[in-house]
């Protein structure tokens, strides 16, 4: 599912949160990894922006891991970009997560209950061309006995990056 890039109001950028933005690049059957700014943990048009410029021609993949709360992926398509998010309910205190729940035109249920338990939106096949289906992706971000940087670490392992990213993340 391909969804066009907004952009985010000025004060959005206030406050950075913990985590990390990762870019995963795959050219000529080798995988890199390279750190995205602090912004893309809190404007998801900057983190669209940063992996667009990265200009790869090969896969190229955006991993963020919100504040150890929910992970984000991303994929830059010729029409927008492709994206999941592994916990639409943190769309209640995450602009990041509210504005890629803008972008999929996805709204969160207006039952409170509904929200106690994580679910995962977007595009859950984001990765299948990697080697993770679908099915797979849904199970990993449903765990709730891991937390985001070790679900992103497994999904780095499958798709066989694990690595260079844990490189990159243990690095900053």
């Amino acid at each position: 599912m391909a969804v066009q890039s907004v952009q985010a109001p000025a004060d959005v950028r206030e406050q950075s949160l913990p985590g990390y933005a990762v870019a995963a690049i795959r050219e000529d059957g080798r995988w890199r990894c390279t750190r995205l700014s602090p912004d893309a943990l809190v404007d998801l048009d900057t983190a669209i922006t940063e992996l667009r410029e990265l200009r790869s021609t090969g896969a190229l993949l955006g991993l963020l891991d919100v504040d150890d709360e929910f992970f984000i992926l991303l994929r830059p398509t010729p029409g927008g970009v492709s994206l999941m998010v592994s916990d639409a309910a943190a769309a209640l205190d995450y602009d990041v997560a509210a504005d890629a729940l803008d972008l999929l035109r996805v709204e969160l249920p207006p039952d409170d209950d509904a929200l106690d338990d994580p679910w995962a939106e977007g595009d859950l096949s984001i990765l299948a061309d990697l080697g993770l289906p679908a099915d797979e992706l849904q199970v990993l971000a449903a765990e709730i006995e891991l937390y985001p940087d070790e679900q992103l670490a497994a999904i780095a392992r499958r798709c066989g990056f694990a690595d260079v990213l844990a490189e990159v993340v243990d690095a900053g």
